[in-house]
């Protein structure tokens, strides 16, 4: 479904609205701070982004389709430091405080006004093609595990080995430029359980009991992680006979997949008679969520998935940004999940957990 301009609330959320959402997990500060003084939780976030700054300066140098690219890019790269320094030297400027929300909003703004529309398409386009012929082969290893305890458990860890593919992480940017990653390996070396946040026991209990009648996915980032992490678990709940909404970014940001993208790549790995490795996709729906950040502010979603969630009785977010940094404690009128892997620093600090931890949040609603 496409998006229209006007935005709504995400009807699931608990309300009032205003006194039980908060589109940011982290407090940077609290209304005890000097407010022209940056804390130190603000400048550690700043240096964040600062340091991210090259690797995406490196994507936009080397964007084809827009003119001059080079000099855009340095313009771009100059440009998002010094409003991060003047952030720092007054946390009021550009519309602050600062939160994640905010400086992801003001990193994607100044790409697209220099005429930079999708500066991570060429490495998307590639983890893409790679990971459709592996599809069927995830598919086929999770099929032949009879217990469904144990598929369960493999499917969720294909989400987090998926996940990995996180373009916004200057380490894993880094990482994929040097000589990419296995999915098969990722799922072998995922961090020890209990996770940092480690509620899987307990949905495991509840699959095993329950089934749900419709289920939204906010998915995350192209290849491996829709394709071999998300797709699978989704394809899972389909033949459990849920109904299945894909909410998906309107515009290109960093390496998430969007609305267009994740249309064409469900097209390209059903069958010609529509199946998903057998399974019937009739029951699949892809929104279009309004968004067009990594992260995601649930008070601002399209109507038309508003329309599709409202009778929605599970709600997954999944990635670091929708699910961990902007809405880990985000309270819904219904089940709901929160994956993802931990691929900050500043987030394991927070969270008390390591580097690449797992995140598995389950809330249950009686």
């Amino acid at each position: 479904m496409e998006s229209s301009s006007e935005m709504v609330p995400f009807p699931l959320l608990m309300t009032p609205i205003e006194s039980n959402y908060r589109a940011c997990t982290i407090p940077y500060r609290f209304d005890s701070d000097n407010p022209r003084k940056p804390t130190p939780t603000e400048i550690l976030w700043l240096d964040l982004f600062f340091n991210a700054t090259p690797s995406f300066r490196e994507r936009a140098e080397s964007d084809t389709t827009v003119d001059d690219a080079p000099i855009k890019a340095e313009e771009f790269a100059a440009r998002y430091n010094a409003m991060l320094e003047d952030i720092k030297r007054d946390p009021q400027s550009h519309g602050g405080p600062p939160n994640c929300i905010l400086l992801c909003r003001l990193r994607e703004q100044l790409l697209r006004e220099l005429g930079f529309k999708d500066i991570f398409k060429t490495v998307k386009d590639d983890e893409n093609a790679k990971a459709i012929p592996l599809f069927k082969e995830v598919v086929q290893l999770n099929d032949a595990i009879e217990d469904g305890s144990k598929r369960l458990e493999s499917l969720i860890r294909g989400i987090f080995a998926g996940n990995i593919f996180d373009l916004g992480s200057a380490r894993l940017a880094e990482a994929f430029t040097k000589d990419g990653t296995s999915f098969l390996a990722s799922c072998q070396s995922l961090v020890s359980r209990p996770w940092v946040v480690d509620d899987f026991d307990l949905f495991k209990l509840k699959w095993s009991r329950k089934s749900w009648k419709k289920a939204v996915i906010f998915v995350d980032n192209c290849g491996a992680d829709i394709m071999l992490g998300i797709l699978p678990f989704a394809r899972e709940l389909l033949k459990r006979g849920t109904q299945v909404v894909l909410a998906a970014n309107d515009l290109p940001c960093i390496n998430d997949v969007t609305y267009p993208e994740l249309l064409e790549i469900i097209s390209k790995l059903k069958d010609e008679n529509g199946l998903l490795c057998g399974v019937d996709t009739s029951g699949l729906l892809i929104a279009n969520s309004g968004n067009d950040l990594p992260v995601i502010d649930l008070t601002s979603v399209s109507q038309e998935l508003a329309c599709l969630a409202s009778d929605a009785d599970l709600v997954v977010l999944e990635g670091m940004g929708r699910g961990i940094e902007t809405n880990l404690y985000a309270q819904l009128k219904c089940d709901s999940v929160k994956i993802g892997m931990v691929k900050h620093p500043e987030v394991a600090q927070f969270l008390g957990g390591r580097l690449y931890d797992c995140v598995f949040k389950y809330s249950e609603v009686i």
